[in-house]
């Protein structure tokens, strides 16, 4: 038990496990008395729920801004588990549905659960005003809002059940997969095992450099989009046919080079694609965000295949223009420099040759892509990196590059430690259904539950996509990079047994 504690477990009355036995209301309620260091508690209160069972939830804040939850479940496995946040978070979203930086997924396995709102309210996850020359809460989103709830997670588990939590684990995605990373780099006793889903580890590179091209390259003279929501049956089409297999999917869009010459405007018809929307594509596809002079800002593009989910994420659905405008331009005015340029500042006013270098003071605390997880590794962590080889929003290629950067640092020894899966056909975290598996086609905590506990590396998680009805269509194996799930050419595509990892 830490000294952070002002007042000690046995003047509350608490200490003892439930051990399957109801507890009363009171020794619930008797959390909310206690007294941390830098933190207010606000109530604790017993919960009653069919899928979820009975638990304690206890509400507080560490100071100055840092919003929690913590959940205690009556049947305690032992473990203690926290949820990330996506975007830029700013909500205290701990009943958001199904795995995704929600903490329910862990507390329906037993875990005491936790999550945090980023240390700031906002109006969406693409609201960045509550950063307005506001160093503390951009510290707060960075880093310290995740670690300080882990911590005091921690204590609180361990005096309401008089037992330090074990194992400790991590769950993020996108941001939250910033959030794990960063956790392992500054933080690498905290967990025992992270899961880092789609993780945006440059944040300045992704969100600035590279929201911004993909922005400015849909963007005509007159400000209308050029690629909108109706024009993107034809990519998909298109893109699909020329590199999706038989089960729809692009396993290696890294490969797939699509011409839409065969789809280009000639005057006759209007299915088609004029020839400002070939050259957006181009700049979407392959070229990414570059300085004048062709230097690439960032290693990744959008990728073929994702197409089914650019409505949410670029084009926009009527009227609306999709979540990268509006995260991209807010980060701009509010997130990516040292001083902010405010509100009259927009994605369009970005200065691909200046405006980079101009963000490296806050990339210094955002970012997470430093290629050495020696401390995590010799604190004995465990790490599952996961990413949808389908996400337009997160694009893979700088997951991949900086895993390439951790091999060059760890030689094989990165596979003790961390492993990437690569899952074609995915959405952003899973976000969103569609020719492959959404996040609830694959359970990478029982995969890191076993590796904590017989210290052997995954070498394949199983997926499946399910129906409308939640019946399962098929299921196949997904290998650990640098290896792929290769069909044998002779059995049932939908049947995991046709395939087998193999090194490209």
């Amino acid at each position: 038990m830490t000294g952070r504690f002002l007042a000690s477990a046995a003047a509350l009355g608490l200490g003892a496990s439930w051990g399957g036995a109801a507890m009363a209301a009171e020794d619930c309620a008797a959390l909310a008395d206690l007294r941390l260091d830098n933190v207010n508690m606000l109530s604790a209160t017993m919960v009653e729920d069919d899928e979820l069972g009975a638990y304690c939830s206890v509400r507080g804040y560490v100071r100055p801004a840092v919003n929690f939850e913590i959940r205690l479940p009556e049947e305690w496995n032992g473990g203690f588990y926290v949820a990330g946040c996506g975007g830029l978070c700013g909500e205290l979203a701990a009943d958001a549905p199904g795995f995704v930086n929600a903490m329910n997924h862990g507390l329906a396995r037993g875990y005491a659960a936790a999550t945090m709102d980023g240390g700031h309210w906002g109006a969406s996850t693409a609201d960045a005003r509550w950063a307005h020359h506001d160093r503390k809460a951009e510290v707060d989103w960075a880093e310290r809002a995740v670690r300080e709830t882990a911590i005091v997670g921690q204590e609180v588990t361990d005096i309401f059940y008089g037992a330090d939590p074990e194992p400790n684990i991590f769950a993020g995605c996108s941001t939250g997969g910033r959030q794990a990373n960063m956790l392992a780099l500054n933080d690498p006793e905290l967990f025992d095992g992270i899961l880092n889903g789609a993780p945006a580890l440059d944040y300045t590179g992704l969100v600035g450099s590279f929201m911004a091209a993909i922005v400015q390259a849909n963007t005509d003279d007159d400000g209308n989009r050029i690629i909108g929501p109706d024009d993107v049956a034809l990519i998909e089409e298109t893109v699909a046919g020329q590199c999706a297999g038989e089960d729809g999917l692009i396993d290696d869009p890294d490969g797939c080079e699509v011409d839409f010459s065969e789809v280009a405007c000639d005057g006759n018809g209007e299915d088609c694609l004029t020839e400002e929307q070939i050259a957006t594509l181009e700049v979407w596809y392959e070229t990414g965000a570059v300085t004048s002079d062709g230097e690439s800002l960032y290693p990744a593009t959008i990728p073929p295949g994702s197409e089914p989910f650019w409505p949410l994420w670029l084009t926009g659905f009527e009227p609306g223009g999709g979540f990268v405008p509006a995260i991209s331009e807010g980060f701009l005015q509010f997130m990516a420099f040292r001083e902010d340029r405010g509100e009259g500042f927009t994605i369009h006013d970005f200065d691909f040759d200046a405006d980079p270098e101009a963000m490296e003071f806050m990339a210094a605390i955002y970012n997470a892509d430093t290629p050495d997880l020696s401390e995590f590794a010799e604190a004995g962590g465990r790490m599952i990196t996961w990413h949808g080889l389908a996400d337009a929003i997160v694009p893979h290629g700088k997951t991949v590059d900086y895993f390439e950067a951790l091999r060059d640092t760890h030689g094989d020894d990165l596979d003790a430690v961390n492993r990437l899966f690569l899952i074609p056909g995915m959405d952003h975290c899973g976000i969103q259904p569609g020719p492959g598996i959404a996040s609830d086609g694959f359970d990478p905590l029982s995969a890191l539950e076993d590796w904590l506990a017989e210290d052997e590396a995954p070498a394949q998680l199983m997926t499946t996509r399910y129906d409308e009805d939640g019946e399962a269509d098929w299921s196949r194996p997904v290998c650990a990079w640098p290896e792929r799930a290769v069909h044998d050419g002779e059995g049932d595509w939908r049947d995991p047994e046709a395939y087998a990892c193999e090194a490209p």
